[in-house]
């Protein structure tokens, strides 16, 4: 492996936390607005964002240099969908990133860049972006530098975009190919603002619409292009759609192992037969998604799939130290007597998010969904706490340190555990390479 693995060392050090990979960071999309410690007004709803015309977007304002700025090209365009050696490319392109294994996945308003930073301190290995509108995000410059931002140390990274439109999709993925390692489809969203807007998992219904999308990017962009996907109810129509997307230049795919109508991943197991079906059918790195609630999931899951890597979404919410080793007690086993408390606990996450917050600004709509998550367990004890925050139009930090001191002066505390156990330390570190 070309790059350190934080999973391990934390896991192997069960007393001490991650060291921060924060160092003199630097801010490629700064945000054009100044912003105070007051909340954004309430705004329309994601749908409407997401959906709307032009004409309904936000008032324009001036766009960060470094997302208009014309990209210096390396290379030449299509490089990673002609020849004979793009299946040896797309290999060549994940090993020089360090073959990256523990990946946070893209969230829409909750992969923004604190939370991937506050993820990679704690064993992520590599990250999605949220998913950013392509059609709004060529348009709206204060919409490109809210939603967007990163920063050096946030590497390796997918930048994920939604399109029904190969020219739109390539305008914005032109915009970020300098800042990013890959450009993402999203061909996944389940939800009816994806109905609605025709992208993610309902563009399954238009195969060559989705070629044309993954052709326009491999032809043109000098960073691979990666595709994220549900399966189909039938494992052969998932297969042929996953050796489609890699004829058509994909060099790396994502497959959630659910299906497009089994939105709620607590009700629906996802399929890790049909990720390993489809990674022994590729020849370019498959990512599996689904089912990763704790390392014990990690270790399985790389095993049963032959995957390349995992991603984690809802869990890593509630707890983004998943990947260092930690579980909340909601995945801590009755008969698991190794399990020990390890010394960290969500309040402890909240408050290191909140400082990433302070240094990279985002929307406080971001902000105030990782709080009610990620405390999530702790309002359940003391719920008047949560109405507190409820009531809050408008928030601060101030505010928000204050109420995490709030719920420890009243003896709230849920901590976070790991596993005492070496051997299971050991199999993991087979399982991913170590």
């Amino acid at each position: 492996m070309n790059k350190p693995k934080p999973l391990i060392y934390a896991i192997l050090n069960l007393n001490r936390h991650p060291k921060p990979l924060i160092s003199n960071p630097i801010h490629l999309m700064a945000p054009t607005q100044t912003r105070t410690t007051h909340s954004d007004p309430p705004n329309d709803t994601e749908d409407d964002v997401l959906c709307s015309n032009p004409e309904q977007t936000q008032e324009e304002q001036p766009s960060s240099p470094s997302l208009d700025e014309t990209p210096s090209f390396v290379g030449s365009p299509g490089k990673y969908l002609t020849g004979v050696s793009r299946f040896e490319r797309a290999w060549a392109h994940w090993t020089k990133l360090g073959r990256p294994r523990l990946i946070v996945a893209p969230m829409v308003d909750n992969s923004e860049l604190p939370f991937r930073m506050l993820c990679r301190k704690y064993g992520a290995e590599a990250a999605y972006t949220p998913m950013l509108h392509s059609r709004i995000f060529n348009e709206n410059p204060k919409y490109r530098s809210e939603e967007f931002t990163t920063c050096k140390e946030d590497r390796p990274l997918f930048v994920q975009f939604c399109a029904n439109d190969p020219d739109i999709l390539l305008e914005a993925a032109r915009r970020v190919e300098s800042h990013c390692d890959y450009v993402d489809i999203n061909l996944g969203c389940p939800q009816r603002i994806a109905r609605r807007g025709y992208y993610g998992a309902f563009l399954m219904d238009n195969l060559p619409l989705v070629k044309s999308l993954v052709e326009k990017l491999a032809l043109n962009l000098n960073v691979p292009v990666s595709c994220k996907i549900r399966v189909f109810p039938k494992l052969e129509d998932t297969l042929k759609y996953a050796k489609m997307l890699e004829d058509a230049g994909c060099s790396l795919l994502a497959v959630h192992g659910r299906t497009r109508d089994e939105k709620d991943g607590k009700k629906f197991r996802a399929d890790w037969n049909a990720i390993k079906a489809v990674k022994n059918e590729l020849r370019i790195p498959v990512l599996a998604n689904g089912n990763i609630r704790h390392m014990d999931d990690v270790r399985n899951c790389l095993e049963e799939t032959g995957a390349d890597g995992v991603l984690s979404a809802e869990t890593l919410l509630e707890n983004p130290a998943l990947f260092a080793g930690f579980r909340t007690s909601n995945w801590v086993a009755d008969n698991e007597k190794d399990s020990i408390d390890g010394k960290l606990d969500q309040a402890d996450l909240v408050i290191q998010y909140l400082k990433l917050c302070e240094k990279y600004p985002v929307p406080w709509r971001m902000i105030r969904s990782h709080v009610h998550k990620m405390l999530g367990d702790w309002f359940r004890v003391q719920p008047q706490v949560r109405e507190e925050l409820n009531a809050q139009s408008r928030l601060t930090f101030e505010f928000l340190y204050g109420l995490v001191d709030q719920l420890r002066e009243l003896g709230v505390r849920v901590p976070l555990h790991q596993k005492d156990d070496a051997s299971a330390t050991g199999n993991l570190a087979k399982v991913i390479g170590i």
